[in-house]
């Protein structure tokens, strides 16, 4: 719907002080250098907000904003270290099933949860069990299906014959539940970071443990 003068006020009260700001500025050499330097700025958390909103569907976005290190995570010792989102939230780059996705680790939620176009691009088989499974979410209670992820993996975490939950009701978001938390030696946040470490760390490099064989989370 195109808005109106009556629909939003704030709007083009704000358009027009700019309108101002931007006439008086060119006047007044300060000011105008103070309102060149907001308006980079703004250009910047523009540009900060569209990376990290959408380099989870766009490759090329999401190289970009590793480079940057505007989501980071990295391996330290035997710890994987993830930096907290400009959003509030934690989030890793995992491998299974031959893709990589971008998901929210979330140690309120019971089970990982994928999209069912995440498990379907992942070649994962979901199936109805003999119990239905009934998820509470934000928007009530959702039906969802039964998956096993084969082998998961991210900095120097594996877990082999991880359950998920698999559903369209989650749109495009991929959840790290609790039942992947439980099987770490231990995690914890500190200073804005989540600090996860595993039983058996797993060299970056190739994939295996320090003796050359592949060992499980727990």
């Amino acid at each position: 719907m195109i808005p109106t003068p009556g629909s939003h006020p704030t709007l083009y009260a704000v358009a027009a002080a700019i309108i101002v700001v931007t006439i008086v500025a060119r006047r007044i050499p300060v000011l105008r250098t103070i309102v060149s330097i907001a308006s980079w700025g703004a250009i910047l958390v523009l540009l900060v907000t569209v990376l990290n909103q959408r380099q989870d569907f766009d490759p090329w976005l999401g190289g970009v904003a590793r480079y940057f290190k505007l989501e980071d995570q990295s391996v330290l010792g035997q710890e994987t270290r993830i930096r907290m989102s400009p959003d509030g939230h934690f989030w890793i780059r995992a491998r299974f099933g031959g893709i990589e996705r971008r998901m929210l680790v979330d140690s309120g939620a019971t089970v990982t949860a994928l999209s069912s176009q995440t498990a379907a691009a992942a070649d994962l088989r979901a199936e109805d069990g003999i119990v239905p499974v009934l998820l509470t979410t934000a928007n009530g209670t959702i039906r969802a299906r039964s998956a096993t992820i084969p082998e998961f993996r991210f900095g120097n975490i594996v877990a082999r014959d991880l359950p998920a939950v698999v559903s369209p009701a989650f749109g495009d978001v991929n959840v790290v539940g609790m039942n992947f938390l439980s099987r770490l030696k231990s995690w914890r946040v500190e200073e804005r970071t989540l600090i996860l470490v595993p039983h058996h760390p797993q060299d970056v490099g190739d994939g295996k443990t320090d003796k050359g064989k592949p060992a499980p989370l727990s």
